[in-house]
């Protein structure tokens, strides 16, 4: 079996974006030398990325037009964005699905490498209350931005988890990975 991992890069507050859509500058605190390896390595075991909408939007209006080795491996990956409202996904290897739950169980299913989710906190909220998520990555950002877009959504039970690795980067940043505690 496949498995789905949620990356993301998150502030000491707890925000993977500031109070606007993609206000994502802070992340230049993180990026290093080592973080730009550890993105490279996650992405040479991935084979398949999950997006909702917005965060799938975002992405297809940019990468599209970059170039490099992380350009490259964002533009022929199969992607897969859950929407209800999308009617065309013009980005390279993408196809649209509406039930999330049943979708990524199906792909779960599959042989392949691991499954990404970038971004997308309402997509990763309905996937952990699923259960459908096998492991947590963090980028834990030395900064607070005192208000922004919060990744974890409220949800009516918690999920234990426990602790993979927690790794510190020159940046400050530190890697933290987890898996649901069942």
């Amino acid at each position: 079996m496949r498995k789905l991992i949620m990356w993301n890069m998150v502030t000491l507050d707890g925000s993977f974006e500031g109070a606007n859509k993609w206000d994502i500058d802070w992340h230049n605190r993180a990026w290093g030398e080592e973080l730009e390896q550890l993105s490279t390595d996650q992405l040479q075991s991935a084979d398949m990325l999950l997006f909702g909408r917005v965060t799938y939007q975002g992405m297809a209006g940019y990468w599209p037009a970059e170039t490099g080795e992380i350009a490259d491996f964002m533009n022929g990956i199969q992607k897969v964005v859950f929407s209800r409202t999308l009617q065309t996904a013009d980005w390279s290897n993408t196809r649209i699905a509406q039930d999330a739950a049943s979708e990524v169980q199906r792909l779960k299913e599959q042989s392949g490498k691991d499954m990404f989710i970038f971004g997308s906190a309402d997509l990763s909220a309905s996937l952990m209350q699923q259960g459908l998520i096998d492991e947590y990555r963090l980028g834990l950002t030395p900064i607070v931005l005192g208000s922004g877009n919060p990744l974890f959504k409220p949800m009516p039970n918690s999920i234990p988890l426990k602790l993979l690795e927690a790794r510190a980067l020159k940046t400050g940043c530190v890697i933290l990975r987890y898996a649901p505690d069942v």
